[in-house]
């Protein structure tokens, strides 16, 4: 499905019913990196789930224009074609299509910074807050080195070097602790170039995330209940940034899980679904 919201267009997709329940992506990931496996387990604990294409990615609008990101750092607003506020004011007019007053809101490292955007910028609208490898600044929480770098790859010429590539960059940023699963990142890879492959559009999110400013002050003022959920072993936004994410939200709570990276193992699916399902069950 697609709705057009701050003139441009969303893809979304509708699960179940129950207590609304949206779901936001990371970084140059489609919706489709939100395993339907896992929103089977959401939906049987009693949520209508949707996730959705962040803008530039996926089958939403690709936005184009720069993608500079060493323009934007030195501070250039031209080279900023947008802002973690104006996604999360997509967010929101996504919550409009779909009829939601309010909804409990899960966003996963880009995703949990938007999440916490539109916490803090529309209160009324989240009903919950789950910021999964996240954090309220990158200063607060900067990349290993070996994370930087898997993060600043080159972009794939072809199909086969996009999953490669995919491959490659979850054996860095992927959960030493638990079994690789090489076979849905190639899968999800694979989906993901055949739906719209666009490395620029990740970098202009990328400069989305760098240039927005520390989240830390809005969070102390959230009066949501709130869930926050983070790897030890995560190179990309190091453990610093789930501390300092819960810290800041009054009563937030704090998973911390041994072995995990920067991605959602298989094996903690579960977990995380009954830490969820308790958070959402405490709002109506």
């Amino acid at each position: 499905m697609r709705t057009t919201v701050n003139g441009i267009e969303i893809e979304y997709e509708v699960f179940g019913t129950g207590r609304p329940l949206l779901l936001i992506m990371g970084l140059g990931m489609q919706m489709v990196a939100w395993d339907e496996e896992f929103i089977e387990l959401l939906v049987a604990e009693g949520h209508q789930v949707v996730r959705f294409d962040n803008r530039d990615m996926g089958l939403s609008t690709h936005i184009g224009g720069p993608a500079d990101l060493l323009a934007a750092l030195s501070g250039d607003p031209a080279a900023v074609p947008y802002t973690l506020s104006d996604m999360a004011a997509d967010t929101a007019g996504l919550l409009d299509t779909l009829g939601w007053e309010s909804a409990h809101v899960v966003g996963v490292s880009m995703g949990g910074m938007i999440a916490q955007t539109l916490a803090i910028e529309y209160p009324g609208r989240v009903r919950t807050l789950t910021s999964m490898m996240s954090t309220p600044s990158v200063a607060l929480a900067p990349a290993t080195e070996a994370g930087t770098a898997a993060l600043l790859g080159p972009p794939a010429r072809n199909r086969e070097e996009a999953i490669a590539n995919a491959a490659a960059v979850w054996q860095v940023l992927g959960s030493p602790g638990y079994d690789p699963d090489p076979e849905r990142v190639a899968r999800v890879a694979g989906l993901s170039y055949d739906r719209g492959y666009d490395p620029a559009g990740s970098t202009r999110q990328l400069i989305a995330i760098m240039t927005a400013p520390d989240r830390t002050e809005g969070l102390r003022e959230l009066t949501v209940p709130a869930l926050v959920i983070h790897g030890d072993e995560d190179p990309l936004i190091t453990p610093p940034g789930g501390v300092a994410t819960a810290d800041a939200i009054p009563g937030a709570k704090l998973l911390t899980f041994p072995g995990m990276g920067h991605d959602l193992p298989r094996e903690l699916w579960p977990v995380f679904v009954t830490a969820i399902t308790e958070l959402t069950g405490r709002e109506p």
